[in-house]
């Protein structure tokens, strides 16, 4: 495995410092900073065709991020860990801003590998970092913190591994074992995002219930967590499972108002097209359990499956490519969940129900239930780990 000196470093990549100088959490400047960051993304007329920028630029704004720090036990004096790599997903565009901000909160100094893959989101958000920096009362938080972009090099990984007290990998399970042959210094350590499956239950008497406008803010919620990044979210549910009365003339009523909206706002390119196909293909090869097959022309396949088997997280769809199970009971859910299992989303059952409900279960997996329509709205809790405290240090004192 390569290892290389600082010097051999900065030939490579360039003449790039980074100041370990970590701060307290929550930080007056660095608030001042996303704060900042967030009004100047929402005045900005190129970000604001994206609403996934947009979605992050209210995450930053001054109200949810003063929200988050009362979350705090102020009674300890926690500090940021020092110097973060974070090796961010080449699938999602907008991972490496939250990741950064997650780092920059919990006081820390930040290396972000931004992904390789051209995604316009990643080039408006990193010019609009680039002139908040030249702002003089900011130039020190330019000083901690620095965007790298490359291809597989295991050169510039050796050493920013080698230099880094907390190494952040999101990404699959291959991904992360390459990742892991690099070493740590002793007392440096690795958080994981791995490769994690998402579902959601809908309660189908619930569905009979709405109006027409309740309709359509549901589909336009999971049109959101599932096409807008063609399911490629760790999040985005993969499998629908149903419960209820009437489920036949509740998931027509469903999938049509989702239909109406995928084929006003969604374009699959052709590469989309053959890879669905394909996939439909294999799985008519491949899996002995499917009941039926429902299309809605080309922008949403379903497959109705008779039974689960035990490996359900292999069921992966993109581009609109749904498995859908009709389910007597919980109990019929829960007992195939393992710890692959992240986000589970829901419709039309009562939050405390669910709760109560998996506190008794004890699951060994789902880190996260949520409504449809938040499954993408990340957090300082993820992946079951409270970043607030594993991303900093506490100070103790007697």
């Amino acid at each position: 495995m390569y290892k290389i000196n600082k010097k051999d470093f900065l030939k490579i990549v360039g003449n790039i410092e980074i100041k370990n100088e970590p701060t307290g959490l929550f930080d007056k400047k660095i608030c001042e900073f996303l704060e900042q960051l967030s009004n100047d993304i929402l005045k900005d007329k190129q970000a604001r065709k994206f609403s996934d920028i947009i979605s992050f630029a209210f995450w930053c704004r001054k109200s949810n991020i003063s929200d988050l720090s009362k979350k705090l036990n102020y009674d300890l004096i926690r500090v940021g860990r020092g110097i973060l790599f974070h090796i961010t997903p080449s699938n999602v565009p907008i991972n490496f801003a939250f990741s950064f901000v997650f780092g920059l909160l919990t006081g820390n100094c930040n290396i972000v590998r931004v992904p390789s893959k051209a995604f316009i989101q990643v080039e408006i958000i990193l010019r609009i970092i680039k002139n908040i920096f030249k702002i003089k009362k900011f130039r020190n938080i330019e000083k901690s913190n620095l965007f790298i972009r490359y291809d597989k090099n295991e050169k510039i990984t050796s050493y920013l591994s080698s230099i880094c007290n907390i190494r952040l990998i999101w990404g699959g399970d291959k991904t992360i074992d390459e990742v892991r042959k690099f070493k740590l210094s002793p007392n440096a350590f690795d958080i994981t995002f791995s490769d994690r499956y998402s579902f959601s239950v809908i309660n189908s008497s619930n569905i009979l219930k709405l109006k027409r406008h309740e309709l359509k803010t549901l589909s336009e919620k999971f049109y959101n967590d599932t096409y807008f990044i063609d399911q490629n979210a760790c999040s985005s549910p993969h499998l629908i499972y149903w419960m209820g009365n009437s489920i036949s003339k509740a998931k027509k009523i469903f999938w049509d108002a989702i239909h109406f909206t995928v084929k006003n706002k969604y374009e699959l390119d052709e590469k989309g097209v053959f890879d669905k196909f394909n996939k439909l293909q294999e799985d008519f090869i491949d899996l002995k359990n499917i009941k039926n097959l429902k299309t809605h022309k080309n922008h949403i396949y379903r497959i109705n499956l008779n039974k689960i088997n035990n490996n359900i997280d292999t069921l992966r769809g993109k581009w609109g490519y749904f498995y859908e199970y009709d389910a007597k009971n919980f109990d019929e859910i829960f007992k195939k969940v393992s710890p692959k299992f992240q986000t589970l989303s829901y419709f039309g059952f009562d939050k405390k129900y669910l709760m109560n409900l998996i506190k008794k279960e004890k699951l060994i997996g789902i880190d996260r239930v949520v409504p449809i329509g938040e499954t993408l709205n990340i957090g300082l809790v993820w992946d079951g780990f409270e970043l607030s405290n594993i991303l900093s240090r506490v100070i103790d004192f007697k």
